[in-house]
């Protein structure tokens, strides 16, 4: 299986994901033309990697702005990750936030309220 990399733009997450450490990077803004689209192929590996490697997750969010549709696919990102937990350990989630964008924050913890998964918030 190979890691997935996505260069960020302007519209764009940068996409790091290490299949060797099971740490996942999402990183930047995200308000692209379609975001199912650009979703996409983050579900497909996570779908094979959940299949065929089967490890612990470390999932690090450093969002500076998500759109509407994009929190809709970062959940369904995270409701992925929520059928594939075994533990509270298996899945990792970290939600790093500027400690002066009380926006980001407060996107981070509306989607844990929603979801079934530790989210640690870390300020940067």
């Amino acid at each position: 299986m190979d890691n997935l990399k996505i260069v960020g733009d302007k519209y764009t997450l940068e996409i790091d994901f290490d299949v060797a450490t099971g740490v996942l990077r999402m990183a930047g803004s995200s308000y692209p033309e379609n975001a199912a689209e650009f979703f996409q192929p983050i579900y497909n590996w996570l779908g094979t990697y959940i299949s065929e490697v089967g490890k612990s997750l470390c999932l690090n969010f450093e969002l500076d702005y998500l759109n509407t549709s994009s929190t809709k696919c970062i959940m369904d990102v995270l409701e992925i990750l929520e059928m594939y937990q075994k533990d509270d350990d298996f899945v990792e989630v970290n939600w790093y936030y500027p400690e002066d964008d009380e926006d980001i924050l407060e996107i981070g913890e509306e989607i844990a309220e929603d979801i079934d998964l530790k989210v640690k918030f870390i300020p940067q």
